[in-house]
């Protein structure tokens, strides 16, 4: 059975309990016979008693034909002997009917059974209940059945109410693993069903930007091992033939120096994606490492004709993986080395305060269009132009670092200087012993 089919069976099946229920607790109490009820009948009896005395059989059927229509039942008087009446039947057989008490008076086949007696004992007078066409139908008003009729609409609203959102997700689930990567619930419900569904909508669209960006980066590492080998296969031939081989195994080494750095950034890559639950998590002196970075990377800086130049940099302390960390700062470094022009120098800077760290990186290159600043994160990513595959590089080193800044509660964002390019890191100083 369906959930659905199970609320709505559940409440339905609780609302009929519940109106039976409270139908026969009704019932009960009717048959507890009050005083006032006893004395109405008794005074009933004394009635009948002297319209038999004074008119007869005639009156005394004229008097009960009245009166049965104030009860729901009928109305019978006897002598003492216990013969009817008006009929002359024998009814000594309705004393023992009225003497038994049942649990639930609506199992009576024969319906209950009152009998009062006059004080001198001449007369009795019997109140039969009219049997009843079907075991059960007698306790229930019409009014029972409307409530019952009403109760089950509204719980098949609340049961639709409560399982559409099911429905919903369950249809939504389907098609998002038979590969429709767009589809949402997008629900609006603010209760937990909503919560839910919202939750799936979120987990979807991050799965959905790992799926499209593992796609875009398998593409984009095909397209970028497939250059290098073309070349190392040229490189390959002019070695065998004997042509110029000096020249070909130079190109060789320098293909698969090529490959072995796109390799190594690949690995950065899936690292900065790994589980940080691995990380060896420890207090950085970031102050020390862009010292050290900086001056790393004033020797490649000297051989492009340009310079790296330490600004600024008080004691600053921050959590994290040392290794990740100095990944990131020295990609940021390397990438404005490689866009420098010759003759000027990259600026780092730290700044620490208000519980944030500040790591400042600028060249004072040509910059990047304003349309591409977004883009430039993006692996393998490349701007046409001045910042092009000429200069080197497969376009991973600020995705490895935004990576892992992001990986760290941080926040990596760029923009134009004037000339020159702005990438700022920013991440969380730990509190203060």
């Amino acid at each position: 059975m369906t959930l659905f089919g199970r609320i709505l069976v559940w409440f339905w099946a609780t609302l009929i309990i519940t109106t039976i229920g409270t139908a026969l607790i009704t019932s009960r109490e009717q048959d507890r016979r009050p005083a006032f009820f006893d004395r109405l009948v008794q005074f009933e009896l004394r009635e009948a008693r002297a319209v038999y005395e004074e008119g007869g059989r005639e009156a005394l059927a004229a008097h009960l034909e009245r009166a049965q229509a104030s009860y729901r039942g009928r109305l019978v008087v006897t002598d003492r002997r216990g013969r009817d009446l008006l009929t002359g039947r024998n009814r000594s057989g309705l004393l023992a009917r009225a003497g038994e008490r049942e649990r639930f008076v609506i199992f009576r086949p024969g319906g209950m059974v009152l009998v009062r007696t006059a004080e001198d004992g001449d007369y009795r007078l019997f109140l039969l209940t009219q049997r009843r066409p079907r075991v059960g139908t007698w306790f229930l008003f019409p009014e029972h059945w409307w409530v019952m009729a009403a109760g089950v609409l509204l719980c098949w609203g609340l049961a639709y109410h409560l399982t559409r959102p099911v429905r919903q997700l369950q249809k939504t689930v389907e098609r998002f693993g038979r590969g429709d990567l767009e589809a949402r619930v997008n629900s609006t419900r603010g209760d937990e069903l909503g919560r839910l569904s919202r939750a799936f909508d979120r987990m979807a669209a991050r799965m959905q930007t790992l799926l499209s960006a593992e796609r875009r980066l398998l593409a984009d590492i095909s397209h970028e091992l497939r250059s290098p080998l073309a070349r190392l296969g040229v490189a390959v031939e002019l070695a065998r033939s004997g042509e110029d081989r000096e020249a070909a195994l130079d190109r060789i080494q320098k293909e698969a120096d090529r490959l072995n750095d796109l390799v190594g950034q690949l690995l950065q890559v899936t690292r900065a994606e790994g589980d940080p639950s691995a990380w060896r998590t420890e207090r950085v002196r970031l102050d020390l490492l862009a010292a050290e970075l900086a001056e790393d990377c004033a020797l490649e800086a000297r051989a492009r004709g340009c310079d790296v130049a330490l600004k600024n940099a008080p004691p600053c302390v921050v959590e994290g993986d040392a290794e990740l960390l100095r990944r990131a700062v020295e990609n940021v470094v390397r990438n404005a080395i490689r866009y420098a022009p010759e003759g000027t120098a990259v600026e780092v800077e730290l700044e620490c305060g208000g519980g944030a760290a500040r790591l400042r990186v600028r060249d004072h290159g040509r910059g990047v269009p304003e349309e591409a600043l977004p883009r430039i994160f993006d692996p393998f990513y490349r701007v046409e132009g001045d910042r092009d595959r000429a200069s080197g590089g497969a376009g991973l080193g600020l995705a490895i670092a935004r990576r892992a800044v992001e990986l760290h509660g941080g926040k990596l964002t760029t923009r134009n200087a004037t000339p020159g390019l702005l990438v700022e890191m920013e991440l969380t100083e730990p509190p203060r012993a």
